[in-house]
C-alpha cells in the first residue's frame, strides 16, 4: 500500500503484517537528520580514530562540573581534567593573536581544545550550506525500483521463522563455558592494574640471571673489592709492621701515592682493636667508585693486528736518502741557529749566537771565511739564483758577497750592486739602505738594510731579486717587509696585523706569498693583492714552514711536536699529521729534486721522510718515514735548530745547539 510521508515522498508499507517490511526509498532521509548525523560522526576525533578515551557515553558533561575528573578510561581509571588557567582576558588575547583560533573547538568529553584540519573545516562548511557530507556523493542518481509499485496480494516469502532465532545459541554457550573454564584454570588472567608506586631494585645486583640488570645484555657487574690481606690483621706478622723511617716516609707521601691507605698495627687481642676511624670514608669512596666510574662492555673484534698496519713500501725501495753522518763542521762557539747552501752545492753558510757568519766548503768541512756581524745571527739565506753570489744575513739584514766560487759571478754581483742609480724623487721607506765602504767592503759587506726592529728571518724569492724579512711584533702591522735589491726599494705588503708572524716564504713557481702566524698559514696572491687561502694547522704554535718545489704541498713544523702536511688543492686542513718527534720541531725542509723532506727537533734527531707527490691529481701523496739521524748533543734543552738539503745530492745538513753542523749522506 502506498502512502505519503511528511515530506510528500512515497513510502511502501507491507500489505500483510507477517510479510517483510519494504525498504525505505533511497535518499529520503530528512536533511536536518542527515546534517545532525554527519556532524556527530564526522567531527568527533575520538570516533574517527576509533580511540574511545572516555567511556561515559552520550551523557550531559555538565554532570562532571564539580568533580576533578571528567570520565573513565577503558581500565576504569579516572580521567582527570586538564589544568585550564584561561580566564576571559587570556581567551580574548588568544582570539586576537592565535591565527588558528577560528578553527579550534572545545571537546567536552576530553576537556581539551582541538584544532580542526582543512578537511574537517570543509565538511562543516558543506553541512552548513545544507550539502551532503561526502563530496563524491551524487544526490541525483537515477533511483532503482527494488519493488514494483503494484500492490501484490501475497508476501514475498511466507517461510516460518527458524527455531534458532528465539532460543539461546548452543555455539555461544560452548564458547562461554570454555572461557569460564580457562579463567578458572588460570590460563586467562584479567588485566593487571598498572602499579603507580615506584620500583626499587639493587643497582649493583649480583650476576643473578633473574635480576633486572642481570637480564640486561650490556650489564657489567661492579668489580669486587680486594679481600683483606695479612697487613689488615689485628696481629700481623712482624715484617708487615713499618719502621720509624718507613712511617715518616709514609706520612710525607700523598694519599694517592701510598701503597696502603692505613698503617698496620699490632694488638694483643681482638678486644683491644679500636673502631676503624676511616670506615664511613671508605664506604663513601666505594659508593663513589661504583656510581661515578662508568662500566662499559667493549665489543672485541678479532682482527689480525698486522692487517691494521698500512702496507708501506720498504725503505730499501725508496733510496736514495741520507743514512750516515759523513762530516762535522766545527768552529762556532755557540748555538748555530741557521744554515743555507749555495745553489751550486759547493758552499755552506752558517749563522750563530757567537755573532759570526762562517762560510764552509761542503766536501772538505774547511771554514773558508769568518765574518763578525755585531749581533747574534738568527737567520742566513743564500741567494737561490746561481748568477748572483749574495748572502742575506739577519741582524740588521746585511747583504754579503763572500767572494767564493766563480770569479765572473762574484764580479758581476758587485757590478749589479754598484750600477744602481738612485731615482730623482726619494720616497720615504721603512728601511734605510746603505752601501758598505772601506774595511767592511773588503770583508764582503755590500749593502746594509737598517730595520726599525729586530729581524727574525730572511728569505729569498726564487728569482733572486726579492728578499723578505720578518720582524715579529704583535702590536704593529710592520711585521713583514719585501725588499727589491736591484732597485733598493722596500714595501710593506700588509696594512693590518693578523697575528704574530712566525715565518714567511715565497711560492717557488707562482706569485704567491705564504705567511705563518701562531696557528694559521695565510696564502696571498701578490698580483691580485688578496688573500686566497687560510690554512688551519691544528697546532698550538708554528715554528717553521717549507713549500714543496712543485708548489702544491706544504709542511709546517710546530713547537707541540707535530708536523702537518698540507695538500693545497685538497683542503685547508692538514692531509697528514706526523708526530714522530718527542720534542718541539725547530726546522723543516724539502729537497729540490728528490721526493724527500726532513724535520729537526729538540730531541736531537733529524727524521728523513719519503714524500712522493704524483702528477695524477687523484692519487694522494705517499708519506713514509725512512730514517732517524742522530748525532747532535742536546744542550740547554735544545737539539737540532735548522735543517736544509743539498741542492743536487740526497744529502742533508743540520745545525744544532752543540755549536756544530753535521752533514748526513
Amino acid at each position: 500500500m502506498e502512502e505519503k510521508d511528511d515530506e510528500g515522498e512515497s513510502v511502501c508499507r507491507p500489505v500483510q503484517p507477517e510479510g517483510l517490511f519494504m525498504r525505505v526509498k533511497k535518499n529520503s532521509i530528512p536533511r536536518c537528520f542527515s546534517t545532525r548525523l554527519l556532524t556527530r560522526f564526522s567531527l568527533s576525533p575520538s570516533f574517527l580514530s576509533q580511540d574511545i578515551r572516555n567511556t561515559v557515553g552520550n551523557i550531559p558533561m555538565e554532570w562532571y562540573q564539580d568533580y576533578p575528573h571528567i570520565g573513565y578510561n577503558l581500565d576504569g581509571k579516572k580521567i582527570f581534567k586538564p589544568i585550564r588557567n584561561k580566564d576571559e582576558l587570556d581567551e580574548f588575547l588568544d582570539k586576537m593573536e592565535n591565527p588558528d583560533y577560528w578553527r579550534t573547538v572545545h571537546d567536552k568529553t576530553t576537556a581539551s581544545d582541538i584544532r580542526l584540519s582543512d578537511e574537517q573545516v570543509d565538511l562543516v562548511h558543506r553541512l552548513q550550506k545544507g550539502q551532503f557530507g561526502d563530496v563524491n556523493f551524487n544526490e541525483y542518481e537515477p533511483s532503482v525500483d527494488f519493488f514494483t509499485n503494484e500492490v501484490m496480494i501475497h508476501p514475498v516469502t511466507n517461510r516460518p521463522q527458524d527455531k534458532r532465532s528465539f532460543i539461546p545459541s548452543l555455539i555461544e554457550k560452548e564458547k562461554v563455558s570454555k572461557l569460564v573454564h580457562a579463567i578458572k584454570m588460570g590460563w586467562i588472567k584479567p588485566r593487571k592494574p598498572k602499579e603507580t608506586t615506584p620500583q626499587y631494585y639493587d643497582l649493583w645486583a649480583k650476576e643473578d640471571p633473574n635480576a633486572i640488570l642481570g637480564r640486561h645484555k650490556m650489564h657489567v657487574p661492579a668489580p669486587k673489592m680486594r679481600l683483606p690481606g695479612h697487613e689488615e690483621s689485628y696481629n700481623p706478622p712482624p715484617e708487615y709492621l713499618l719502621t720509624e723511617e718507613e712511617r715518616m716516609a709514609w706520612e710525607q707521601q700523598d694519599a694517592e701515592d701510598r701503597k696502603l691507605p692505613f698503617l698496620p698495627q699490632k694488638h694483643s687481642c681482638l678486644r683491644a682493636v679500636p673502631a676503624f676511624s676511616r670506615f664511613i670514608h671508605e664506604r663513601f669512596e666505594r659508593c663513589l667508585d661504583l656510581y661515578l666510574c662508568p662500566r662499559q662492555r667493549k665489543m672485541r673484534v678479532n682482527v689480525n693486528p698486522e692487517d691494521l698496519i698500512p702496507k708501506l713500501p720498504k725503505p730499501k725501495d725508496l733510496q736514495p736518502f741520507p743514512t750516515t753522518m759523513s762530516l762535522v763542521y766545527i768552529g762556532h762557539s755557540s748555538l748555530v741557529r741557521s744554515i743555507s747552501a749555495s745553489p751550486t752545492g759547493q758552499w755552506l753558510v752558517s749563522g750563530s749566537d757567537d755573532c759570526t757568519v762562517r762560510f764552509w766548503e761542503v766536501n772538505t768541512g774547511r771554514c773558508m771565511k769568518t765574518l763578525e756581524v755585531g749581533g747574534a745571527v738568527k737567520s742566513v739565506a743564500w741567494n737561490p739564483n746561481p748568477a748572483v753570489c749574495l748572502v742575506a744575513v739577519e741582524s740588521t739584514v746585511l747583504l754579503l758577497n763572500p767572494g767564493l766560487g766563480d770569479r765572473l759571478v762574484v764580479s758581476s754581483t758587485d757590478q749589479l750592486i754598484t750600477s744602481y742609480e738612485p731615482p730623482e724623487e726619494d720616497k720615504e721607506q721603512a728601511v734605510t739602505w746603505a752601501l758598505s765602504e772601506g774595511p767592511e767592503h773588503d770583508n764582503g759587506h755590500r749593502l746594509t738594510l737598517t730595520h726599525p726592529k729586530a729581524v727574525k728571518q730572511v728569505v729569498w724569492h726564487g728569482k733572486g731579486d726579492y728578499l723578505a724579512s720578518v720582524m715579529p711584533d704583535n702590536s704593529s702591522n710592520l711585521q713583514v717587509l719585501i725588499h727589491q735589491v736591484s732597485k733598493r726599494r722596500t714595501q710593506n705588503p700588509f696594512r693590518k696585523n693578523k697575528g704574530l708572524v712566525q715565518c714567511v716564504s715565497f711560492h717557488p713557481l707562482r706569485p704567491y706569498f705564504f705567511v705563518a702566524t701562531q696557528r694559521y698559514v695565510r696564502v696571498y696572491n701578490l698580483i691580485k693583492q688578496e688573500l686566497t687561502k687560510k690554512l688551519m694547522t691544528n697546532c698550538k704554535w708554528i715554528s717553521s714552514m717549507a713549500i714543496h718545489p712543485g708548489g702544491d704541498n706544504l709542511i709546517c713544523g710546530s713547537y707541540d711536536c707535530r708536523l702537518a702536511w698540507f695538500d693545497l688543492d685538497l683542503s685547508t686542513k692538514p692531509y697528514k699529521m706526523l708526530r714522530h718527534h718527542k720534542k718541539a720541531l725547530r726546522g723543516v725542509a724539502y729537497h729540490k729534486h728528490y721526493p724527500l723532506f726532513a724535520s729537526g727537533a729538540d730531541d736531537g734527531s733529524v727524521i728523513i721522510c719519503h714524500g712522493m707527490v704524483y702528477n695524477d691529481l687523484l692519487q694522494n701523496p705517499l708519506i713514509v718515514p725512512v730514517k732517524v739521524l742522530k748525532g747532535h748533543q742536546i744542550t740547554h734543552d735544545l737539539g737540532v735548530l735548522d735543517v736544509t738539503f743539498h741542492p743536487t745530492q740526497p744529502w742533508v745538513f743540520s745545525s744544532g745547539a752543540d755549536a756544530t753542523i753535521r752533514l748526513f749522506t
